[in-house]
């Protein structure tokens, strides 16, 4: 209530980025005093067995994950985990730091619950985002979100991933390889299948040599055709690939409250939110199906209500992952889902 009447309309008479920009730099405050992250645990954060979930071996408090572009460098891990969140993925990480596009480059669309962004991977590069991993997570489970630099052309990208995933390897729990990483990328190349195991094969015979184990996860876009969708499952079926991620957001724009002239001079960029609710489940319920239910599937795109993260969770993934519900909901969000999927599971329990 408090977030809805006061502090919704101070962050979001801001533009996205300076509220994100505040947003973080507050948590980074909180992180320093004596106590600041065991005061957002007793205030946000659900703990019950019935969301504890063992996901590629890894055993996560609950379901509920911040999605890559809210902590791009690594900054705030501990206390986003300490909002309620089961894990937390930053990113995305390029090798070489990149400012990413001109501004204006965030645009809300409140009427659609909805925003439009074409950043461009903005983020401080590999050494800045490894410093920042190799201080303790206090057994927060990490994802890295890797993709190449926006000026490495698809011929050297594999060389991109691989150096961040060889040098960023001993500080993450798990990678996503985000082929549909920016407004840069031709998407009809990076799904074919030939491009996608140049990029993941490296990556591969890398892991191959060390004594941990890594899972690899591969993000994918909302808008290939359903043939394209199946040839990537059939890739998870036929690799050492660990898993899927879906989705990312669309350059689709369909029916929107929000009026033509207005989506129109905002112009190129993806969209996430609530448009891309019912395409997101759909994918996972398809890579789901055609893979048997037996690979890890992280669900992302359009959860922006409870309701929304149980029917995810339904159609098939095993984790989700929340940024533009996260942004319009606050910081009581993740509490929510947590208590909904605690009553949901004891329902469920008494009845059976």
């Amino acid at each position: 209530m408090i977030y809805r009447r006061i502090i919704k309309p101070i962050l979001f008479s801001l533009s996205i980025e300076r509220a994100h920009a505040a947003v973080l730099l507050l948590l980074r405050i909180i992180g320093r005093i004596p106590g600041g992250r065991w005061l957002l645990r007793k205030c946000y954060a659900v703990e019950h067995p019935a969301l504890e979930r063992e996901v590629f071996g890894r055993k996560f408090r609950n379901p509920i994950g911040l999605a890559a572009g809210f902590d791009h460098n690594g900054e705030v891990v501990r206390e986003l985990a300490a909002m309620g969140f089961g894990f937390v993925e930053v990113g995305t990480v390029t090798p070489k730091p990149q400012p990413g596009n001109p501004r204006p480059r965030v645009f809300r669309l409140p009427k659609d619950n909805a925003i439009i962004n074409r950043i461009g991977l903005c983020n401080k590069g590999l050494e800045r985002v490894q410093e920042n991993l190799r201080k303790p997570h206090d057994e927060v489970i990490v994802g890295c979100n890797i993709g190449k630099n926006t000026a490495t052309s698809p011929e050297n990208a594999p060389t991109d991933y691989l150096k961040l995933f060889r040098n960023l390897y001993q500080y993450a729990d798990y990678f996503t390889v985000n082929i549909s990483c920016d407004n840069a990328c031709n998407e009809s190349s990076s799904h074919a299948r030939a491009q996608i195991m140049r990029i993941l094969d490296p990556l591969f015979d890398f892991r191959r040599g060390q004594n941990q184990y890594r899972p690899i996860m591969l993000k994918i876009s909302p808008d290939m055709p359903d043939e394209v969708l199946d040839e990537i499952t059939d890739i998870l079926l036929s690799t050492p690939l660990d898993g899927i991620v879906a989705t990312n957001g669309t350059h689709r724009r369909g029916e929107l409250r929000t009026s033509l002239a207005s989506v129109t001079k905002i112009g190129s960029g993806r969209m996430s939110g609530a448009p891309l609710t019912a395409r997101a489940i759909e994918i996972v319920r398809r890579i789901h199906q055609r893979s048997g239910g037996t690979y890890p599937i992280i669900g992302v795109g359009g959860l922006m209500t409870p309701e929304e993260v149980k029917a995810m969770l339904d159609a098939g993934a095993d984790l989700v992952q929340l940024y533009t519900g996260y942004i319009y909901n606050g910081p009581g969000f993740v509490k929510r889902i947590c208590r909904m999927l605690v009553a949901d599971a004891e329902t469920t329990a008494a009845q059976s």
